[in-house]
Parts: C-alpha cells; sequence; structure tokens
C-alpha cells in the first residue's frame, strides 16, 4: 500500500481549516487532494483531536505487541505440548527437548532453555562421552557375568569389591542397568496350605453343605455369576443365587436365609476364593458355630460333589439358553433347580430324586418361611 505524504497530525489540520468554514473544493485546490480523498479522511478522523489520535497509536502499537507476543505465546505452547508428550528428566534428554523445539517449531534457542528448565551454558557444554570413561566398569562386569549369567547386582557388585575395584556401587549400578543386565524380580506368590479334608458321604442332612461359585456371559457379553449351594447328605440343591456381583456380604446374607429355611450346617466345603476367605464371611462362620472345610488350593476334586452339581447346571442350564438379563438366569435356575430336587433321577442316588432318597423335614422352630413335609 503506498503511504500518504500526509501526517495524521496534517490531515487534522486539513480537516480542521474544513470545519472552520472553507469550502471543500478551495481546500483540496490548496492542498491538491481530490474530494474524494477529503471525505475519506473525514469519515475516519472526524472529530478527533491530536492527543486523541496520538492515543489510538499507542493502542494499535500496543495491540500490534500484544499479538506478536500471543503468537510467540502460542508457538511455545505447542512445542511445550509436543514435548512433554516425551519424557526427558536428565540433562541429555532435554538437550534433546531442546532440539525438538528448534527444529521442529522453529523456536529460538533461549525460550527453548527457558521452557525445559536447561541453561545455555549447560545446552553448549559439550557431553562427556561416558562409554569410554566406564570401559573399565563394563569389562570387570561382562568379566563376572560371563560365567555367572544369573547373578544379580548385588552379588555382582559384591564380586567386584573382593577383586580389588574400588568404584561406588551407584556407579556400577548405573552402568549395570545401562547394560540392561537387571534381572526381572519375581514376587513371591503368598499360596495357602490347607490340610486335606476327606470327602466323605454324610448320611445325615445338613452334615456338610458344599458351596462353589460359577461364571458365565450374557449374550451381550455383560459377565455374572451363581452362587451353588448344596447338601452333600442328599444332593439336595438348597440354591443359586445369580448376579453381576456376589461378594462376601451377599454371601453371608444367602447363607443367613438358607439358615432359616433348612437350618444350621455343622460344616461348609468350599474354596479358597477372595469371597470365602474374607472377615466378613469367616466372622459369620465363628458366630452361628459353622466350621468351614477349605480344601486345598488347584485340587477342585475335593469338592467333587459341587462340582458335578456345577458341570449338570451348566449343560442343562447355561449352555443350552442365552440370556439377555441376569433375572432370567435366576428365573430358569429357579425353575431348573425344582425339577433338579424334585423330577431328575441322579446315577449315584440309585436313579432316586433327593427328596425320594432323603426327604427333608422342616422344623417349624426353625424354619420362618412356612415350609413343612
Amino acid at each position: 500500500m503506498r503511504k500518504s505524504r500526509f501526517t495524521e497530525t496534517q490531515i487534522l489540520g486539513v480537516l480542521g481549516e474544513g470545519d472552520a468554514g472553507m469550502p471543500v473544493a478551495e481546500l483540496c485546490r490548496k492542498y491538491g487532494i481530490s474530494t474524494a480523498t477529503y471525505y475519506q479522511w473525514k469519515s475516519k478522523f472526524a472529530g478527533m483531536s491530536v492527543s486523541e489520535l496520538k492515543r489510538v497509536k499507542e493502542l494499535e502499537a500496543e495491540n500490534t505487541r500484544l499479538k506478536r507476543m500471543y503468537a510467540d505465546l502460542a508457538l511455545e505452547n505447542a512445542a511445550i505440548k509436543d514435548v512433554l508428550s516425551r519424557k526427558f528428566v536428565t540433562p541429555t534428554a532435554r538437550r534433546v527437548a531442546v532440539q525438538i523445539m528448534v527444529d521442529e517449531h522453529h523456536l529460538s534457542r533461549v525460550r527453548a532453555c527457558q521452557a525445559v528448565g536447561l541453561s545455555r551454558s549447560a545446552l553448549y557444554r559439550p557431553t562427556p562421552d561416558r562409554s569410554r570413561a566406564d570401559a573399565p566398569v563394563i569389562d570387570a562386569i561382562n568379566a563376572v557375568l560371563e560365567k555367572r549369567p544369573r547373578w544379580g547386582f548385588w552379588k555382582c557388585f559384591s564380586r567386584l569389591r573382593k577383586d580389588g575395584f574400588g568404584w561406588n556401587h551407584k556407579r556400577v549400578y548405573r552402568v549395570y542397568c545401562a547394560l540392561r543386565l537387571n534381572l526381572k524380580r519375581k514376587a513371591k506368590r503368598r499360596v495357602l496350605t490347607r490340610q486335606p479334608q476327606p470327602l466323605l458321604l454324610s448320611a445325615e442332612l445338613n452334615r456338610v453343605w458344599a458351596l462353589d461359585f460359577m461364571r458365565d456371559t450374557l449374550y451381550d457379553g455383560r459377565p455374572f455369576r451363581t452362587l451353588n449351594v448344596i447338601d452333600e447328605g442328599n444332593r439336595e440343591a438348597l440354591r443359586i443365587e445369580c448376579g453381576t456381583s456376589i461378594p462376601s456380604a451377599r454371601v453371608v446374607r444367602v447363607l443367613d436365609q438358607l439358615l432359616e429355611v433348612y437350618g444350621r450346617p455343622e460344616s461348609i466345603r468350599l474354596d479358597n476364593g477372595p469371597e470365602l476367605t474374607a472377615d466378613c464371611f469367616v466372622d459369620w462362620a465363628e458366630r452361628n458355630n459353622v466350621k468351614l472345610l477349605f480344601i486345598q488350593p488347584g485340587k477342585p476334586n475335593q469338592n467333587a460333589f459341587i462340582e458335578r452339581f456345577n458341570r449338570s447346571f451348566r449343560n442343562e442350564v447355561l449352555d443350552a439358553w442365552l440370556f439377555n438379563a441376569v433375572s432370567q438366569v435366576q428365573q430358569a435356575a429357579d425353575e431348573w433347580l425344582a425339577d433338579y430336587n424334585e423330577f431328575r433321577p441322579h446315577d449315584s442316588l440309585n436313579e432316586l430324586t433327593p427328596m425320594e432318597f432323603r426327604p427333608r423335614n422342616f422344623n417349624q422352630e426353625v424354619s420362618t418361611s412356612g415350609l413343612s413335609s
């Protein structure tokens, strides 16, 4: 754009003469401007004094400076975001971060050093060649581990000290890790020790109950669990509780309901799941004087009665039908449980149902459900 030969102050003077009463045509001849230029000046500077014009110029300069500052900050912010997505802690890594800001985001070295917290002297200082300084340490470590590759750091460091090397353990460990010699530490897994419990066929009801969990998924892929409880005396299924989550508190609530209906068992055979080893469940067993017969970890055959029941329930219900909701699973389980106890013959019971093999007589003083034989 061509620069005007009149300054803003001169333009205000020309407009002042026009406001004083001089005709526009004479004013344009006097200063050699066109009428279009005069009216353009008037639309831009009309009613403005010299001090106001000076203030406008200052504001425009300030606005330009702020725009430039915002552009610099936006550029620096974009560079910092890009660099912060990468990990830099050591001075070497910070030098790499500065180089990325300078090369990829066109940031000055001064601003890049300020952004990552690195002094400019550290940026230009030549990096020492540690591989040459640590060469004796590397050779000594490799000599020790050549014949003993499974030695850990501290055993290797002790051997170096006995061989007469006086390097600090921090330096040896730094070189040891730089060579990627540090072994993965295997955490010792706590394994529960349980005494094997004899799996004897009980001749009485409520002598031993068996309890176990099962897992399956609904049609849409959501998982659910079932809590199965049977009486080993006649293989009667006492309860199949279905839900997306069955914590120890819910297990206690289900067993309290079963105690009201069937009475208290002398013992319960169960595995070592977290719901069954929780303090809430163990305290419930102590309060009700129920002995917990934990099987050994990894040996489900020690709870064979409930495992056989689980297989029948999976084959005849879970694998036979598709369910859209847990309520449908619970309804199907309740219907199958009644059929299992009253109509389904059992091979181990001489083709009798659990109710035929050993009927249950409900004690009205114990049971509050109104059931009777």
